[in-house]
């Protein structure tokens, strides 16, 4: 079976993808894996019948005439899945999951640097300022001990950061589109239906989306509901910009309606130079870069591998797309 690896790879021998199947005695017989991109993949797609990429053109997609199967390694499916894609009847994956420890402590940064005054320390060290005396946050604490963090969101990244929370000795709440569906298990104090949106907002001083973006949770985040956050809370978005309506943040920041934000994706990529973001005291920015981890491709290739198995053998494949949910 023909499986393609859509990037080149400086040492294809030694690739987390080529390991991971190599290792596995029920894999390295039964699969021709091949590295390439540009040029190079288009030749590749002609015999494929799996392929694990970022994406792929409807013109590599249509010279693809054995395809059966793309692997996403990426999380999020929007702009990735199409019309002509579900017409051949392709089966679609993603990575979720991969992403949980990294992306996790990457909001617990952006945490304990609001709760630290990080934020103003960091300034005061460029000015070469030495102050002590600076005043609480907002939310009157200056540790994350006993405060509430809501994670909106419940998936592999919303488990894996309320395990890191309960290690600060913070209460974690959350809400889950089926609250019965759990991965991992982690220590939550109490899950809610999507409809408990408001309710979390009412009781977090920390509030974390984590939701995937679809048509249904585009601008979900706008001026009414950001208008249920606590004024002493800070809002973080890891998942995808568009979930909320930027230029409602901006003013709810300004006026002191939200205490903070921490934001790694944004409605427009690149962020514009001339965004009030850039400017607001309050806003951490990071550019995209919370999923970015030296160890994304060994656990995207586990992944694969066990996702090929049962491939091979007739199962039903992990992180399955599901055009109702739209991820």
């Amino acid at each position: 079976m023909s499986v393609v690896v859509a990037l080149a790879a400086d040492d294809p021998d030694a690739h987390p993808y080529r390991v991971a199947i190599l290792n596995d005695p029920a894999l390295r017989d039964r699969v021709d894996l091949r590295f390439g991109r540009g040029s190079e993949l288009d030749a590749l797609l002609s015999d494929a019948e799996v392929v694990t990429c970022g994406n792929l053109s409807p013109e590599q997609i249509a010279a693809a005439k054995y395809l059966r199967w793309i692997s996403f390694w990426s999380a999020g499916m929007d702009g990735k899945v199409t019309e002509q894609m579900r017409e051949r009847g392709l089966l679609l994956t993603n990575a979720s999951g991969v992403h949980g420890a990294n992306i996790a402590e990457h909001v617990m940064c952006f945490m304990l640097m609001f709760t630290r005054r990080m934020e103003v320390h960091f300034r005061s060290q460029m000015e070469g300022r030495w102050e002590r005396g600076l005043p609480a946050t907002k939310a009157g604490a200056d540790e994350l001990t006993g405060q509430t963090l809501g994670i909106v969101g419940l998936g592999r990244i919303g488990e894996a950061l309320a395990v890191r929370a309960k290690a600060f000795g913070m209460r974690v709440v959350a809400v889950k589109r089926d609250p019965s569906a759990r991965h991992d298990r982690a220590p939550i104090d109490a899950i809610y239906g999507l409809d408990r949106i408001p309710h979390l907002l009412a009781e977090s001083d920390h509030v974390c989306i984590a939701l995937p973006y679809t048509p249904v949770t585009h601008h979900l985040f706008d001026a009414d509901l950001l208008a249920r956050f606590k004024p002493t809370a800070y809002l973080y978005n890891i998942a995808r910009g568009k979930i909320v309506d930027e230029a409602a943040l901006v003013e709810a920041l300004r006026n002191d309606r939200l205490a903070g934000a921490g934001l790694d994706v944004f409605e427009t990529e690149p962020l514009p130079a001339d965004s009030p973001l850039w400017n607001l005291p309050n806003v951490l920015i990071t550019p995209h870069t919370a999923g970015i981890t030296p160890h994304y491709f060994q656990r995207a290739a586990a992944l694969f591998a066990e996702n090929l198995k049962r491939y091979l053998a007739g199962q039903p494949l992990h992180n399955r797309y599901d055009p109702s949910r739209g991820y």
